[in-house]
């Protein structure tokens, strides 16, 4: 596709209205304040997946609901005190995985957890965790973008987010970790995720977002018929009496009002030519963002937006973070 969205100019200045729902951080601490009042009861189990270099765990804890969690702590060998950790999130539709595919950041010198997302994990990268165990909801093809939509106390993403949250309190736990220099990531949703996280917990170090997903709803699925934003538009297209009721859901869940109360130092990305997360969505988080922050901008990319050279930025980015 080519560009199709507003100008680089007139993104950077792209300031949408929020719009907030006045019982947002009141939903958001009562959420988070049931979750934790379950024991997160973190277990980290030593796996051999043969790799010499990186010590590998299967890791499992309660994220919301007391429901079990997995994911994967990879550590590098031979680095003695406390380490800073990078905790990931991962794109729409895909699962932990293995660890083998998840080797940047013990590689870079830091302990790297990386968080399953329930009930996903069958289009890329498979999964592990059910999104309800106790009605066997095994991992599925997406569609989750509408799954519990009419509110935002049976929305998908209220679950999704707060395990997220629960996945740093996880990795402050692990002894070798430095509980100071949490830093979150990922891209797309994952990104989207990452914003949520930034949001939600204060004291987190650094956020790392690429060309992040669930931001900005209305104006997506205004302006792209790409999966997954089109999950919401054919609902709609259905359900028509209910399209207040869903933008009103979403609201509690968008990127920009994570962005606008996030303060640690983060770096963003985006695709100027991404159909699936429209630029637009992005730089309306990006410019509503309360923290230090930049951007990278790829001119004639899709939503892989910078792929391996964004992973790049990402490690300088951090080192230099660290360093200061």
């Amino acid at each position: 596709m080519p560009f199709f969205d507003l100008s680089l100019d007139e993104l950077q200045k792209y300031l949408p209205p929020r719009q907030e729902p006045s019982d947002f951080d009141n939903f958001w601490n009562n959420t988070l304040q049931e979750a934790r009042a379950i024991p997160i009861n973190a277990r980290f189990e030593p796996i051999d997946f043969g790799l010499r270099n990186v010590e590998t765990y299967d890791v499992t804890f309660k994220g919301y609901g007391g429901q079990d969690i997995k994911g994967w702590l990879l550590k590098p060998k031979g680095q003695n005190g406390k380490i800073p950790c990078v905790v990931e999130f991962i794109g729409y539709g895909g699962g932990r995985g293995f660890p083998i595919d998840w080797l940047t950041w013990s590689s870079a010198g830091y302990i790297h957890l990386v968080m399953d997302t329930r009930g996903q994990g069958s289009s890329f990268l498979k999964g592990d965790t059910p999104d309800d165990p106790d009605a066997a909801i095994d991992p599925q093809f997406p569609g989750f973008m509408t799954r519990g939509i009419l509110s935002p106390t049976t929305y998908y993403y209220r679950r999704v987010f707060t395990d997220a949250v629960r996945a740093v309190e996880v990795a402050k736990q692990y002894p070798d970790v430095d509980s100071d220099k949490i830093i979150v990531t990922g891209g797309s949703q994952g990104g989207g995720i990452t914003l949520a996280v930034a949001g939600l917990v204060p004291d987190v170090f650094a956020a790392m977002p690429d060309v992040p997903f669930l931001c900005h709803y209305r104006r997506a699925t205004e302006i792209t018929d790409s999966a997954p934003y089109i999950e919401i538009s054919k609902y709609c297209a259905v359900h028509r009496d209910k399209v207040d009721q869903v933008f009103s859901t979403l609201s509690y869940f968008d990127g920009v009002n994570f962005a606008a109360r996030a303060k640690c130092p983060a770096l963003f990305s985006v695709g100027l030519m991404d159909e699936v997360c429209p630029p637009s969505t992005v730089f309306a988080a990006y410019n509503h963002y309360a923290g230090p922050k930049e951007i990278r901008v790829y001119t004639y990319n899709h939503h892989e937006g910078g792929g391996n050279y964004q992973t790049l930025e990402k490690i300088k980015f951090l080192h230099n973070l660290l360093d200061e």
